[in-house]
């Protein structure tokens, strides 16, 4: 039933941690919909590498942000902020609640506080990094960042390299720290927000992960994979589960090796979004088996 009252209930956790399930629930139990923030599951090429819902379960509720755009299209997280609030409007039009769900922990901040002011960059620091990366690679950046701004290196996806080169623009452009403008006054929102993770024991969060990663080559990950080898260069692809099926391809690895390198990185991964959701104190944690009726109970109170 629509209230004067609206509330946005946020899922956040590691990959593999069971967020797609407790939306489920939850979408069914407040008969609501469903606002994806996990940002590889935009892309409509990307299926299998990025654990997207099956069709079963996209059945269940009305999914918003899953596969609705291409690989060869620009999309960052203040276009995504922006949709995402309009289509927040539209829920809350008939329901008092939704749910929002997903790994990214600067496209759900983007959603609940709104994103944060960055200076500009001139143009010959972002070329300077461009450089570097070009003529060094991407482990050259990786240790730049460590070096200046280690609290960035630890919560962001340092195998990702526009964000490495977006924190190091901004580290000197600035001279402050990448943290630091991600810690600014946040926006006030017309809904309600309620944050709820989801944990698990590290051992119990990789061996998890060692499943998924396992489930996703019976499927298919490697023809995907393939599929979407020409594309390579592009910055949809510059994540978790298809770079180090490339190098297989590049015979730089073996299949062997590129699979244990997917779930290292993929370890390192959760790891990071842990570090990133655990500095933020709104959020109520949950064991990931936790009682769905005990998770029901926090939201109402």
């Amino acid at each position: 039933m629509k209230t004067n009252r609206t509330s946005l209930i946020c899922i956040v956790g590691p990959t593999a941690i069971g967020k797609t399930s407790l939306s489920l629930k939850l979408a069914n139990y407040f008969s609501t919909e469903i606002i994806s923030a996990d940002s590889r599951q935009f892309y409509k090429e990307m299926n299998i590498g990025t654990a997207v819902p099956s069709e079963n379960e996209l059945s269940q509720a009305n999914h918003h942000f899953i596969q609705h755009i291409s690989i060869e299209e620009e999309y960052n997280v203040g276009r995504f902020e922006e949709d995402a609030i309009k289509v927040l409007g539209e829920i809350f039009k008939l329901n008092s609640n939704a749910i929002l769900v997903g790994g990214s922990g600067l496209y759900q901040k983007a959603i609940t506080e709104g994103l944060d002011s960055f200076p500009e960059i001139p143009s010959e620091i972002r070329q300077k990094y461009i450089r570097i990366l070009k003529n060094d690679g991407i482990k050259k950046l990786q240790a730049l960042l460590l070096e200046k701004d280690p609290e960035t290196y630890d919560s962001i996806e340092v195998s990702n390299p526009r964000r490495l080169t977006r924190a190091l623009e901004v580290i000197e452009a600035s001279g402050k720290s990448f943290t630091f403008y991600q810690n600014q006054t946040k926006k006030q929102r017309k809904f309600d927000v309620i944050k709820i993770g989801l944990d698990a024991p590290r051992e119990v969060i990789y061996d998890r992960i060692e499943q998924r990663v396992n489930l996703m080559i019976e499927k298919g990950l490697v023809e995907e994979a393939k599929k979407l080898y020409p594309y390579r260069h592009l910055n949809a692809l510059q994540t978790v589960g298809y770079k180090e099926l490339f190098s297989y391809f590049d015979g730089e690895l073996s299949l062997a090796e590129a699979i244990s390198e997917i779930k290292k990185n993929t370890r390192r991964f959760a790891k990071r979004q842990l570090t990133w959701f655990k500095k933020d104190s709104e959020i109520k944690w949950f064991y990931y088996e936790t009682h769905f009726e005990d998770i029901i109970a926090h939201i109402k109170t």
